[in-house]
C-alpha cells in the first residue's frame, strides 16, 4: 500500500503563503494608520488600520489552526475528518473587496476636498 500522501513540503508551503498573506494585511494597515490621518485629517481614520491589524491576526491564527488539521487529516491522526473547505479563502477573497471598496470611497473623498 502506498503512502496517504506526499510527504513534500506542500502543507508547509501553504502555511507560508498564509502568514505572507497575513503579514501584508497587517502591513496595510499600519501603513493606513499612518497615512489616512495624515490625509483626510482626524484620528477616526486610524479605526481602519485597527480593524485591519485585528483581521491579520484571526487570520494568522486561523492559518495555523487550518494547518495543523490538514497535517492531523494526512497523517491519519484524525479519523473520520475532512480536510478544511475554502471558507477561510473566502474570508480573505471578501476582505479584500472590502478593502477595495473602502479605498475607493478614500480615492472619492480627497477627490471631493
Amino acid at each position: 500500500m502506498s503512502a496517504l500522501y506526499d510527504p513534500g513540503l506542500q502543507p508547509e508551503r501553504t502555511e507560508l503563503a498564509w502568514r505572507r498573506t497575513s503579514l501584508a494585511l497587517a502591513v496595510g494597515s499600519l501603513v493606513a494608520m499612518r497615512m489616512l490621518p495624515a490625509t483626510l485629517g482626524g484620528v477616526g481614520w486610524v479605526v481602519p488600520g485597527l480593524v485591519g491589524l485585528v483581521c491579520a491576526g484571526v487570520l494568522w491564527q486561523a492559518a495555523r489552526h487550518r494547518t495543523a488539521r490538514v497535517n492531523d487529516v494526512l497523517l491519519e491522526r484524525a479519523a473520520g475528518r475532512v480536510l478544511p473547505g475554502g471558507a477561510l479563502l473566502g474570508a480573505v477573497a471578501a476582505f479584500t473587496a472590502l478593502i477595495g471598496v473602502f479605498g475607493l470611497v478614500v480615492v472619492i473623498l480627497v477627490a471631493l476636498r
